[in-house]
Protein backbone atom coordinates (compact mmCIF):
# COMPACT_ATOMS: atom_id res chain seq x y z
CA UNK A 1 0.00 0.00 0.00
CA UNK A 2 2.52 2.61 1.14
CA UNK A 3 4.52 1.52 -2.34
CA UNK A 4 1.47 2.33 -4.15
CA UNK A 5 0.69 5.57 -2.64
CA UNK A 6 4.30 6.88 -3.51
CA UNK A 7 3.70 5.62 -6.81
CA UNK A 8 0.79 7.55 -7.52
CA UNK A 9 2.32 10.62 -5.60
CA UNK A 10 5.22 10.52 -7.95
CA UNK A 11 2.68 11.18 -11.05
CA UNK A 12 1.22 13.49 -9.55
CA UNK A 13 4.20 15.80 -9.20
CA UNK A 14 3.68 19.19 -10.58
CA UNK A 15 6.35 20.64 -12.98
CA UNK A 16 6.48 24.69 -12.62
CA UNK A 17 7.62 26.63 -15.74
CA UNK A 18 7.10 29.36 -18.08
CA UNK A 19 7.86 28.92 -21.89
CA UNK A 20 7.41 32.81 -23.28
CA UNK A 21 6.17 33.20 -26.70
CA UNK A 22 5.62 36.88 -26.57
CA UNK A 23 8.29 39.66 -26.81
CA UNK A 24 6.80 42.39 -24.31
CA UNK A 25 6.42 40.05 -21.21
CA UNK A 26 8.21 41.65 -17.99
CA UNK A 27 5.92 39.23 -15.45
CA UNK A 28 3.97 35.88 -15.58
CA UNK A 29 1.77 34.57 -12.88
CA UNK A 30 2.63 30.84 -12.93
CA UNK A 31 -1.72 29.93 -12.80
CA UNK A 32 -2.78 26.16 -11.38
CA UNK A 33 -5.86 25.09 -9.48
CA UNK A 34 -6.08 27.17 -6.14
CA UNK A 35 -2.15 27.59 -6.37
CA UNK A 36 -1.62 24.51 -4.49
CA UNK A 37 1.79 22.99 -5.41
CA UNK A 38 2.71 19.08 -4.40
CA UNK A 39 5.55 18.36 -2.65
CA UNK A 40 8.44 17.79 -4.48
CA UNK A 41 7.57 19.90 -7.60
CA UNK A 42 10.00 20.12 -10.51
CA UNK A 43 10.55 24.38 -10.71
CA UNK A 44 12.29 24.74 -14.29
CA UNK A 45 14.02 28.45 -14.34
CA UNK A 46 15.16 29.12 -18.17
CA UNK A 47 17.91 31.68 -19.17
CA UNK A 48 16.42 35.20 -19.05
CA UNK A 49 14.25 34.16 -16.61
CA UNK A 50 13.80 34.33 -12.13
CA UNK A 51 10.92 32.84 -10.36
CA UNK A 52 9.68 34.44 -7.15
CA UNK A 53 7.39 32.61 -4.55
CA UNK A 54 4.48 35.00 -3.17
CA UNK A 55 2.95 33.26 0.07
CA UNK A 56 0.01 35.22 1.09
CA UNK A 57 1.24 38.56 -0.41
CA UNK A 58 4.69 38.01 1.09
CA UNK A 59 7.46 37.83 -1.28
CA UNK A 60 9.72 34.68 -0.06
CA UNK A 61 11.58 32.64 -2.14
CA UNK A 62 13.81 34.17 -5.17
CA UNK A 63 15.14 31.04 -8.09
CA UNK A 64 17.42 32.02 -10.88
CA UNK A 65 18.25 29.70 -13.97
CA UNK A 66 18.16 25.98 -12.79
CA UNK A 67 16.18 23.50 -12.27
CA UNK A 68 14.67 22.57 -8.36
CA UNK A 69 12.79 19.86 -6.61
CA UNK A 70 11.22 21.48 -4.04
CA UNK A 71 11.42 21.18 -0.71
CA UNK A 72 11.82 22.30 2.57
CA UNK A 73 15.40 22.49 2.14
CA UNK A 74 15.38 25.58 -1.06
CA UNK A 75 12.40 27.08 0.10
CA UNK A 76 13.81 28.49 3.77
CA UNK A 77 11.43 31.85 3.74
CA UNK A 78 8.72 29.41 2.38
CA UNK A 79 9.02 27.23 5.08
CA UNK A 80 9.58 30.09 8.15
CA UNK A 81 6.38 32.19 6.73
CA UNK A 82 4.33 28.61 6.59
CA UNK A 83 5.90 27.68 10.02
CA UNK A 84 7.25 24.13 8.81
CA UNK A 85 9.62 23.30 11.54
CA UNK A 86 10.00 20.02 10.49
CA UNK A 87 9.37 20.13 6.68
CA UNK A 88 6.44 18.88 5.07
CA UNK A 89 5.23 16.36 2.16
CA UNK A 90 1.40 17.68 1.97
CA UNK A 91 0.27 20.37 -1.12
CA UNK A 92 0.55 24.00 -0.67
CA UNK A 93 -0.68 27.15 -1.37
CA UNK A 94 2.03 30.09 -2.92
CA UNK A 95 1.69 32.09 -5.94
CA UNK A 96 4.98 31.55 -8.46
CA UNK A 97 5.41 34.49 -10.93
CA UNK A 98 8.30 34.39 -13.48
CA UNK A 99 10.15 37.47 -14.25
CA UNK A 100 12.02 37.85 -17.39
CA UNK A 101 15.27 40.17 -16.99
CA UNK A 102 16.37 39.65 -20.77
CA UNK A 103 16.79 42.86 -22.79
CA UNK A 104 13.52 45.26 -23.92
CA UNK A 105 15.05 47.03 -26.71
CA UNK A 106 13.49 49.40 -29.39
CA UNK A 107 11.77 51.26 -26.74
CA UNK A 108 10.61 55.04 -28.04
CA UNK A 109 10.55 57.93 -26.54
CA UNK A 110 10.43 61.53 -27.28
CA UNK A 111 10.10 64.99 -25.70
CA UNK A 112 6.39 65.65 -24.50
CA UNK A 113 7.11 69.30 -25.51
CA UNK A 114 9.51 71.54 -26.72
CA UNK A 115 12.19 72.39 -24.53
CA UNK A 116 13.21 76.24 -24.48
CA UNK A 117 16.79 76.69 -24.72
CA UNK A 118 18.88 80.13 -24.94
CA UNK A 119 20.76 80.08 -27.95
CA UNK A 120 24.01 82.86 -28.56
CA UNK A 121 22.78 82.76 -32.58
CA UNK A 122 19.16 82.52 -32.02
CA UNK A 123 18.24 84.13 -28.95
CA UNK A 124 15.80 82.13 -27.50
CA UNK A 125 14.65 78.95 -29.18
CA UNK A 126 12.97 75.41 -29.13
CA UNK A 127 13.65 72.23 -29.70
CA UNK A 128 12.33 68.44 -29.20
CA UNK A 129 14.23 65.18 -29.24
CA UNK A 130 13.61 61.41 -29.76
CA UNK A 131 14.81 58.03 -29.52
CA UNK A 132 15.31 54.76 -28.50
CA UNK A 133 15.89 52.71 -25.05
CA UNK A 134 16.92 49.67 -23.18
CA UNK A 135 15.24 48.11 -20.33
CA UNK A 136 15.53 44.92 -18.26
CA UNK A 137 14.44 43.57 -14.47
CA UNK A 138 17.42 44.20 -12.35
CA UNK A 139 15.34 43.35 -8.71
CA UNK A 140 12.52 41.07 -9.34
CA UNK A 141 11.25 41.53 -5.88
CA UNK A 142 10.94 45.32 -6.14
CA UNK A 143 9.59 45.41 -9.47
CA UNK A 144 6.55 42.78 -8.38
CA UNK A 145 6.09 44.43 -5.19
CA UNK A 146 5.95 48.09 -6.22
CA UNK A 147 4.75 48.30 -10.30
CA UNK A 148 3.29 44.84 -11.32
CA UNK A 149 1.66 43.37 -7.83
CA UNK A 150 -0.50 40.82 -8.43
CA UNK A 151 -0.95 41.14 -12.23
CA UNK A 152 -1.50 37.64 -14.18
CA UNK A 153 0.45 39.39 -16.93
CA UNK A 154 2.38 42.46 -16.64
CA UNK A 155 4.07 43.93 -20.11
CA UNK A 156 6.32 46.65 -21.20
CA UNK A 157 3.05 48.37 -22.62
CA UNK A 158 2.14 48.90 -19.50
CA UNK A 159 5.18 50.96 -18.41
CA UNK A 160 6.33 52.55 -21.35
CA UNK A 161 4.25 55.40 -21.13
CA UNK A 162 5.82 56.62 -17.47
CA UNK A 163 9.93 55.62 -18.34
CA UNK A 164 9.14 57.41 -21.66
CA UNK A 165 7.81 60.58 -19.75
CA UNK A 166 10.89 60.39 -17.07
CA UNK A 167 13.11 59.94 -19.84
CA UNK A 168 11.25 62.84 -22.12
CA UNK A 169 11.57 65.31 -19.36
CA UNK A 170 15.17 64.81 -18.12
CA UNK A 171 16.31 65.75 -22.10
CA UNK A 172 14.78 69.09 -21.66
CA UNK A 173 17.08 69.65 -18.68
CA UNK A 174 20.67 67.96 -20.40
CA UNK A 175 20.11 69.88 -23.67
CA UNK A 176 20.78 73.21 -22.45
CA UNK A 177 23.24 72.15 -19.86
CA UNK A 178 25.50 70.93 -22.33
CA UNK A 179 26.03 74.85 -23.39
CA UNK A 180 25.92 74.45 -27.23
CA UNK A 181 24.53 76.32 -30.51
CA UNK A 182 21.24 74.60 -31.60
CA UNK A 183 22.65 73.87 -35.11
CA UNK A 184 25.57 71.68 -32.72
CA UNK A 185 23.17 69.75 -31.05
CA UNK A 186 22.84 66.51 -33.76
CA UNK A 187 26.26 66.28 -33.55
CA UNK A 188 26.47 65.27 -29.62
CA UNK A 189 23.41 62.76 -29.40
CA UNK A 190 25.75 59.80 -28.04
CA UNK A 191 26.84 62.58 -25.13
CA UNK A 192 23.09 63.29 -24.72
CA UNK A 193 22.53 59.68 -24.66
CA UNK A 194 25.29 59.15 -22.18
CA UNK A 195 24.20 61.47 -19.60
CA UNK A 196 20.54 60.75 -19.97
CA UNK A 197 21.33 57.13 -18.61
CA UNK A 198 23.84 58.34 -16.02
CA UNK A 199 20.80 60.86 -15.24
CA UNK A 200 18.12 59.04 -15.12
CA UNK A 201 19.17 55.05 -13.91
CA UNK A 202 18.04 55.90 -10.35
CA UNK A 203 15.43 56.43 -11.00
CA UNK A 204 14.67 53.59 -12.69
CA UNK A 205 16.68 51.33 -10.01
CA UNK A 206 13.74 52.53 -7.49
CA UNK A 207 11.68 50.18 -9.68
CA UNK A 208 13.75 47.65 -9.61
CA UNK A 209 14.69 48.36 -13.69
CA UNK A 210 18.54 48.75 -15.43
CA UNK A 211 18.20 50.96 -17.88
CA UNK A 212 20.87 49.66 -20.34
CA UNK A 213 20.82 52.06 -23.07
CA UNK A 214 19.54 55.29 -23.94
CA UNK A 215 19.93 56.64 -28.09
CA UNK A 216 19.34 60.34 -28.78
CA UNK A 217 18.25 59.74 -32.55
CA UNK A 218 17.32 63.30 -33.84
CA UNK A 219 17.16 67.04 -32.60
CA UNK A 220 14.20 69.03 -33.83
CA UNK A 221 14.76 71.91 -34.53
CA UNK A 222 12.43 74.76 -34.89
CA UNK A 223 11.29 76.10 -38.35
CA UNK A 224 12.35 79.59 -38.50
CA UNK A 225 15.38 77.88 -37.35
CA UNK A 226 15.79 75.59 -40.56
CA UNK A 227 14.70 78.70 -42.84
CA UNK A 228 17.52 80.51 -40.74
CA UNK A 229 19.82 77.62 -42.13
CA UNK A 230 18.83 77.45 -45.38
CA UNK A 231 19.47 81.43 -46.12
CA UNK A 232 22.54 81.39 -44.44
CA UNK A 233 23.54 78.39 -46.89
CA UNK A 234 22.21 79.81 -49.53
CA UNK A 235 24.36 83.11 -48.60
CA UNK A 236 27.62 80.80 -48.47
CA UNK A 237 26.67 79.39 -52.05
CA UNK A 238 25.71 82.33 -53.80
CA UNK A 239 28.73 84.76 -52.63
CA UNK A 240 27.12 88.11 -52.03
CA UNK A 241 24.08 90.08 -50.99
CA UNK A 242 23.30 90.85 -54.64
CA UNK A 243 23.21 87.46 -55.52
CA UNK A 244 21.20 86.23 -52.06
CA UNK A 245 19.17 89.04 -53.36
CA UNK A 246 17.79 87.89 -56.31
CA UNK A 247 17.95 84.18 -55.07
CA UNK A 248 15.47 85.49 -53.07
CA UNK A 249 13.37 87.26 -55.39
CA UNK A 250 13.24 83.81 -57.67
CA UNK A 251 12.05 81.89 -54.43
CA UNK A 252 9.38 83.97 -54.48
CA UNK A 253 8.41 83.66 -57.92
CA UNK A 254 8.24 80.30 -57.67
CA UNK A 255 6.67 80.20 -54.50
CA UNK A 256 3.86 82.44 -56.08
CA UNK A 257 3.84 80.17 -60.14
CA UNK A 258 2.88 77.08 -57.50
CA UNK A 259 -0.23 78.95 -56.79
CA UNK A 260 -2.23 78.69 -60.33
CA UNK A 261 -5.28 81.20 -60.90
CA UNK A 262 -4.71 83.39 -58.04
CA UNK A 263 -4.45 87.31 -57.83
CA UNK A 264 -1.81 87.05 -54.65
CA UNK A 265 0.52 84.86 -56.39
CA UNK A 266 0.19 87.08 -60.02
CA UNK A 267 0.77 90.40 -57.94
CA UNK A 268 3.64 89.00 -55.92
CA UNK A 269 5.15 87.37 -59.04
CA UNK A 270 5.06 90.70 -60.97
CA UNK A 271 6.35 92.66 -57.77
CA UNK A 272 8.87 90.09 -57.40
CA UNK A 273 9.79 90.42 -61.11
CA UNK A 274 10.44 94.46 -61.11
CA UNK A 275 12.42 93.57 -57.54
CA UNK A 276 14.59 90.99 -59.46
CA UNK A 277 14.54 94.03 -62.61
CA UNK A 278 16.43 95.85 -59.99
CA UNK A 279 18.55 93.88 -58.38
CA UNK A 280 19.98 92.76 -61.61
CA UNK A 281 19.77 96.42 -63.11
CA UNK A 282 22.59 97.54 -60.04
CA UNK A 283 25.70 95.70 -62.04
CA UNK A 284 23.64 97.27 -65.55
CA UNK A 285 23.30 100.07 -63.99
CA UNK A 286 27.13 101.97 -64.46
CA UNK A 287 26.87 100.96 -68.39
CA UNK A 288 23.65 102.09 -69.20
CA UNK A 289 23.93 105.35 -67.58
CA UNK A 290 26.82 106.23 -69.48
CA UNK A 291 25.78 105.06 -72.56
CA UNK A 292 22.47 107.16 -72.21
CA UNK A 293 25.39 110.48 -71.36
CA UNK A 294 27.08 109.94 -74.63
CA UNK A 295 24.08 109.63 -76.30
CA UNK A 296 23.74 112.68 -78.99
CA UNK A 297 20.33 114.38 -79.60
CA UNK A 298 20.13 112.67 -82.71
CA UNK A 299 20.03 109.66 -81.80
CA UNK A 300 23.73 108.70 -82.62
CA UNK A 301 25.95 107.39 -80.21
CA UNK A 302 28.99 110.15 -78.86
CA UNK A 303 32.26 109.53 -78.54
CA UNK A 304 31.93 108.36 -74.96
CA UNK A 305 30.09 105.61 -76.05
CA UNK A 306 31.76 102.11 -75.67
CA UNK A 307 30.74 99.02 -78.52
CA UNK A 308 30.52 95.83 -76.81
CA UNK A 309 33.25 93.39 -76.93
CA UNK A 310 33.37 91.05 -80.38
CA UNK A 311 32.01 87.67 -80.27
CA UNK A 312 34.33 84.55 -79.63
CA UNK A 313 34.75 82.56 -83.05
CA UNK A 314 33.34 78.85 -83.01
CA UNK A 315 35.97 75.91 -83.24
CA UNK A 316 35.79 72.71 -84.13
CA UNK A 317 38.20 69.84 -83.43
CA UNK A 318 38.01 66.79 -86.80
CA UNK A 319 38.50 63.06 -86.65
CA UNK A 320 40.92 63.28 -89.77
CA UNK A 321 42.09 59.73 -90.65
CA UNK A 322 41.41 58.17 -87.08
CA UNK A 323 43.06 61.07 -85.40
CA UNK A 324 42.30 64.43 -83.76
CA UNK A 325 42.71 67.62 -85.45
CA UNK A 326 42.01 71.35 -84.63
CA UNK A 327 40.35 73.13 -83.46
CA UNK A 328 39.70 75.01 -86.76
CA UNK A 329 37.12 78.55 -87.15
CA UNK A 330 35.04 78.52 -90.11
CA UNK A 331 37.62 79.31 -92.74
CA UNK A 332 39.63 76.51 -92.15
CA UNK A 333 36.35 74.29 -92.06
CA UNK A 334 36.20 75.80 -95.54
CA UNK A 335 39.18 74.88 -96.57
CA UNK A 336 38.95 71.19 -95.10
CA UNK A 337 35.46 71.22 -97.03
CA UNK A 338 37.17 71.93 -100.09
CA UNK A 339 40.30 69.65 -99.77
CA UNK A 340 37.75 66.17 -98.94
CA UNK A 341 39.18 66.07 -95.44
CA UNK A 342 36.03 67.21 -94.08
CA UNK A 343 32.90 65.35 -94.99
CA UNK A 344 29.06 65.27 -93.82
CA UNK A 345 29.81 62.30 -91.96
CA UNK A 346 32.96 63.60 -90.38
CA UNK A 347 33.65 63.26 -86.62
CA UNK A 348 33.41 66.68 -85.34
CA UNK A 349 33.64 68.09 -82.02
CA UNK A 350 34.08 71.53 -79.73
CA UNK A 351 33.74 72.61 -76.17
CA UNK A 352 30.41 72.52 -74.35
CA UNK A 353 29.30 69.26 -77.21
CA UNK A 354 28.25 66.07 -74.94
CA UNK A 355 30.04 63.80 -77.80
CA UNK A 356 31.49 63.49 -81.22
CA UNK A 357 29.30 64.02 -84.04
CA UNK A 358 28.51 63.64 -87.49
CA UNK A 359 29.35 67.26 -89.22
CA UNK A 360 25.82 67.58 -91.43
CA UNK A 361 24.36 66.65 -87.73
CA UNK A 362 26.02 69.88 -86.42
CA UNK A 363 23.17 73.04 -86.96
CA UNK A 364 26.56 75.67 -87.14
CA UNK A 365 28.07 73.81 -89.67
CA UNK A 366 25.18 73.21 -91.86
CA UNK A 367 25.82 76.46 -94.22
CA UNK A 368 28.97 75.37 -94.98
CA UNK A 369 27.46 71.97 -96.58
CA UNK A 370 24.69 74.11 -98.00
CA UNK A 371 25.83 74.03 -102.02
CA UNK A 372 27.58 70.31 -101.11
CA UNK A 373 25.38 68.11 -103.27
CA UNK A 374 24.16 64.84 -100.62
CA UNK A 375 26.42 61.94 -101.73
CA UNK A 376 24.94 60.32 -104.52
CA UNK A 377 22.84 56.99 -103.69
CA UNK A 378 23.65 53.33 -104.56
CA UNK A 379 22.43 52.09 -108.42
CA UNK A 380 19.69 50.47 -108.35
Amino acid sequence: MVDLWKKLAGELIDIIEWLDDSNNTLVYRFERMNNEIKYGAKLTVREGQMAVFINEGQMADVFKPGMYTLTTQNLPILATLKGWKYGFESPFKAEVYFVSTRKFTDLKWGTPGPATMRDKEFGIVRATAFGIYAIRVKDPGIFIKDISGTEGRFTTDQIQENLRGKIGLRIKEVMPELGLSIIDLEAKVSTMGQMLRERISPDFETMGLELVEVQVQDVGLPEEVEKAIDKRGAIAAVGNLQAYTQYETASAIKDAATTPNSAAGAGMGLGAGFAMGGAMAGPMGGAMAAGAAGMTPGGGMGGAAMPPPLPSAVAFHVAINGQQAGPFDMTALQAHLTSGTLKRDSLVWKAGMAAWAQAGTVPELAALFANMPPPIPPAA
